[in-house]
């Protein structure tokens, strides 16, 4: 889509939310739009660092999910066991997480508030509904057989579990059909770091220049 045409109107900061796949690339991105500049919000690892040891959300599991905690804080395997399957128990942990990650996000918002461009990394940005509070939507992509190829080189990864984690998330065809852009990670890292870098570009033109 012509990026004026996505952003006209809006003021900053733009919010650009990047989602994508496992496999596909999406944290290397996160990493090449940070480069450009851009502050990144990272919804898994506001997450990891509220459920580590001393992080604010590890007594309130443990009062919730008896025994999944420890030393270290989460144990997120044992966490991943206790509500597998059980749609009123993962519900139960999404009442935990899901707010205190809305205010990490409220608190990253005020500290970056006169920037113009910011990014959300948020996996589920579509499954959970998370499109609608962000002003573009930017999906990583490659061919199914790099990511499957990417997947199973992970340590203890099988593909009875990549077929499942998958069965889990919107399939990449409906995430392609639903973003603003498309940034395809199925070629080399200069390619792609090119592609954000061209993205981010046309941004901030638009921003600069929202009628044109």
């Amino acid at each position: 889509r012509c990026p004026a045409g996505v952003v006209a109107g809006m003021t900053k900061p733009l919010i650009i939310g990047l989602t994508g796949s496992i496999g596909m690339g999406k944290s290397t991105v996160a990493a090449m739009f940070a480069v450009e500049g851009i502050a990144v919000f990272d919804a898994d690892a506001a997450v990891h660092a509220m459920q580590a040891a001393g992080g604010e959300l590890v007594g309130e599991i443990e009062a919730a999910f008896p025994g999944t905690t420890g030393a270290n804080g989460v144990d997120r395997k044992h966490l991943g066991a206790a509500v597998l399957g059980d749609r009123d128990k993962l519900a139960k942990l999404e009442a935990i997480i899901h707010p205190a990650v809305a205010a990490r996000r409220e608190d990253f918002l005020e500290s970056h508030e006169n920037d113009d461009l910011l990014l959300f990394d948020i996996p589920l940005l579509f499954e959970k509904g998370g499109h609608a509070g962000v002003d573009v939507t930017v999906v990583v992509s490659a061919p199914h057989t790099v990511q499957r190829e990417r997947v199973l080189a992970r340590t203890g990864m099988t593909a009875e579990r990549f077929e499942h984690i998958l069965a889990l998330q919107m399939n990449d065809a409906d995430k392609r059909a639903r973003a603003d852009y498309i940034i395809d990670t199925g070629q080399s890292l200069a390619e792609t770091r090119a592609q954000v870098r061209n993205l981010v570009k046309s941004l901030r033109q638009a921003l600069a220049h929202p009628d044109k």
